[in-house]
């Protein structure tokens, strides 16, 4: 079993930056990819940023050139740095670990932009 615990959400204005931070424990084998979601009220969970074994990221289109996902393989981290925040970013946003194929959740961090 791989726990997730994210933390660094919080409120900010419009323009602003904030980093999430997502710590793995637990029983981890070997993570092939480490992904931050997002859940806006009323919306379907989606995918905001990954990055996989090899180092290689992907990102939303919403997102590019504003957010940067990161890890730190030696702690088990990742990471999600924000900047140039929009209200439509506000959401709930989720850690998510691929761990030899099975996936596991964070509780979620709670963002929210105003405008």
């Amino acid at each position: 079993q791989v726990q997730l615990v994210e933390s660094g959400g919080g409120l900010v204005q419009a323009g602003g930056s904030l980093r999430l931070s997502c710590a793995a424990s637990g029983t981890i084998f070997s993570i092939n990819a480490m992904r931050w979601y997002r859940q806006a009220p009323g919306n379907q969970r989606e995918l905001v940023a990954a990055i996989i074994r090899g180092g290689s990221t992907n990102y939303a289109n919403s997102v590019k050139g504003r957010f940067t996902i990161s890890r730190d393989r030696a702690r088990n981290m990742v990471y999600l740095q924000m900047n140039s925040l929009r209200p439509e970013d506000t959401a709930v946003y989720y850690c998510n670990v691929d761990d030899v194929g099975f996936d596991y959740w964070g509780q979620g961090t709670q963002v929210t932009v105003s405008s």
